[in-house]
């Protein structure tokens, strides 16, 4: 029981920290800071996997899961608004979809 109310005293710790952290972030930075909460997830993923290959409680398990499904959605969300940021600076091809 202790654990779990370490585990969500620095969960809400890093909530707060983060919020302020974020919510001052110029929107020029926004792109470089979706990269890096990218590898925060990322991160995330392997403690889970890591909490998972060692017996823990269900309570556990379940804020394990809650956590790998929420750093999972924001991994591929956040690389899918990336790719779609950079075809916007590819070069259209000359010609394509241009009836002159």
């Amino acid at each position: 029981m202790a654990n779990l109310l370490l585990m969500a005293g620095v969960f809400l710790f890093s909530f707060i920290v983060g919020y302020f952290l974020i919510s001052r972030i110029p929107t020029l930075l926004h792109t470089p800071l979706m990269s890096m909460t990218n590898a925060i997830s990322a991160v995330t993923i392997l403690g889970v996997l890591i909490l998972f290959s060692i017996s823990s409680t269900r309570t556990e398990q379940i804020i394990g899961s809650i956590a790998f499904i929420m750093a999972a959605f924001n991994l591929v969300g956040g690389f899918a608004i990336t790719d779609r940021m950079l075809r916007m600076f590819k070069k259209k091809e000359e010609g394509a979809g241009h009836n002159d």
